[in-house]
């Protein structure tokens, strides 16, 4: 249990247990998730699985059909489209704000963001990677001071995370992400909100292209 997850509902528990493994790929798309393995494996009774397996199905990361049961949800090249289409006009507009206001102190945490992004990859550690990276945006996004935003780029971030850990597994792509988080930073150190727009833009098609390969 994650120490979060402390005094949590069973049910939240669960959720939040099952969550993680999908998202960090443990539970691959297709997976089925069965009552009873669940409960022994959890140690808990039937009625927080199924009602945390429910909450996953409105999250949309788990399938429900008659006689089959429950799996975990399939990323489809919709899928990925439709959030990262979302997610390209959001950041790049956090980028352009945060271009103006941003504070020296937030550009050293960024930077130092990127140097542990950086360093992560030489580990080759998928989900600290993640970790990582998600830690450099939310620097950004707080940069602008806009708490619609920020809230709105949060619940993304968390629809986000599968096809970022997808992404990630392509060693291939690390070099051009530090390059790509290098290019943002200088956008926002030089105020260029318009070349700080076009960047992200980059960086996210490039991650849609990417995953999109993998895809149906």
């Amino acid at each position: 249990m994650e120490e979060s997850d402390k005094n949590l509902p069973l049910r939240d528990v669960v959720f939040n247990t099952l969550r993680r493994r999908i998202l960090m790929g443990e539970l691959k798309p297709g997976d089925r998730l069965m009552e009873v393995k669940l409960t022994k494996e959890l140690g808990v009774s039937r009625t927080p699985v199924r009602d945390a397996i429910h909450l996953l199905e409105m999250d949309g990361l788990v399938t429900i059909e008659p006689r089959r049961g429950a799996t975990v949800a399939k990323i489809t090249k919709k899928d990925l489209r439709d959030v990262l289409e979302v997610r390209c006009a959001l950041e790049e507009l956090a980028a352009e704000l945060a271009c103006s206001r941003i504070t020296p102190e937030e550009l050293d945490r960024l930077s130092f963001a990127a140097k542990e992004f950086s360093h992560a990859t030489a580990n080759g550690d998928v989900g600290d990677m993640a970790k990582k990276d998600v830690a450099f945006h939310d620097i950004i996004f707080r940069a602008t001071d806009n708490d619609r935003l920020i809230q709105q780029l949060s619940n993304l971030s968390e629809r986000m995370y599968r096809y970022r850990v997808e992404y990630l597994k392509d060693k291939t792509v690390y070099g051009k992400l530090v390059e790509e988080h290098s290019e943002i930073m200088d956008c926002l150190r030089e105020n260029r909100p318009e070349d700080a727009r076009k960047a992200v833009n980059k960086h996210i098609k490039n991650q849609v292209e990417g995953v999109g390969r993998e895809l149906t």
